[in-house]
């Protein structure tokens, strides 16, 4: 066999390999894709992704002293919306927690005056106005620009459909999408931010490209998608515990594949080497 065709043979290998790493990470069921029971990761990301561009509608809560606020009323300047329930002991809290170091952080570098955040709490009725001052005050949020809403449990999914914001009941409360989205000032979803863990650089690229008045790039390449889907992914409930756990199914799936691809390359460049030095050839 000539070093020509050796060389065709190990690559078809290599392509061959590759494609079923492809479809393996894409199409392995029940892990990768379900974030727990009821909600499928895969769906609620492409829900929520569906909702870039989107103006939102006239929606109208209360605020902690039960009075009626519209979100149209946050025009005017960019806003930042996270959903949380109160009865969350874990993810939400320390969610919250992070968006809180973020808005601290950006406070600073573009003024609190420049933007606002918006916490709503989708629970109903658990979730009341009492409820959800509660819950600031136990974490000490008072920065006069983060507002915490209740919604009218009617609205609850007119308002979740909105923002591509997906939840689903659980024995232990509820799974759902760790998301802050990002509104331009007329109301329009700009960006979806996801993980637990918020930081104050992916909130401040979209912020100051807004406030400067600058366009945003669609955030949906393959490689952005693949990342929003591991964030979404990385807090799961656990059906046996009753708890939340990490799930690190998906990122070790790519590394597993990814090593192996590697290792195939290696292998096949090896036995073409040793077909050349079989045949005598330099």
């Amino acid at each position: 066999m000539s070093s020509r065709s050796m060389f065709h043979r190990a690559w078809r290998g290599i392509a061959a390999c590759g494609l079923g790493l492809v479809l393996w990470m894409w199409q392995t069921p029940g892990r990768a894709d379900t974030a727990g029971p009821g909600l499928d990761a895969g769906q609620a990301l492409r829900l929520s992704q569906a909702a870039v561009g989107r103006q939102i509608g006239e929606h109208i809560l209360r605020d902690r002293q039960g009075r009626p606020v519209a979100l149209s009323a946050f025009r005017g300047r960019p806003l930042l919306v996270s959903f949380i329930y109160t009865g969350c002991f874990q993810i939400c809290p320390a969610t919250t927690r992070a968006l809180q170091e973020a808005v601290e952080a950006l406070q600073k570098s573009v003024g609190s005056s420049q933007f606002n955040v918006v916490s709503i709490g989708f629970n109903q009725p658990a979730d009341s106005p009492q409820a959800l001052k509660a819950f600031a005050a136990q974490y000490g949020i008072a920065a006069p620009n983060w507002d915490f809403l209740s919604p009218p449990g009617a609205i609850v999914p007119a308002l979740a459909a909105d923002f591509g914001f997906a939840y689903a009941a659980t024995p232990a409360g509820f799974d759902h999408v760790l998301q802050v989205s990002v509104l331009d000032a007329e109301g329009r979803i700009v960006r979806q931010i996801y993980g637990q863990d918020v930081a104050a650089g992916d909130l401040g690229e979209p912020l100051k490209m807004l406030l400067a008045g600058l366009p945003l790039n669609p955030s949906n390449t393959l490689l952005d998608n693949l990342l929003d889907r591991i964030r979404i992914l990385c807090t799961v409930l656990d059906p046996e515990t009753g708890g939340y756990r990490v799930d690190y199914t998906l990122p070790v799936q790519i590394a597993g594949g990814a090593t192996f691809f590697l290792l195939m390359m290696i292998f096949f460049f090896n036995e073409w080497r040793a077909g050349r030095k079989t045949r005598g050839e330099p």
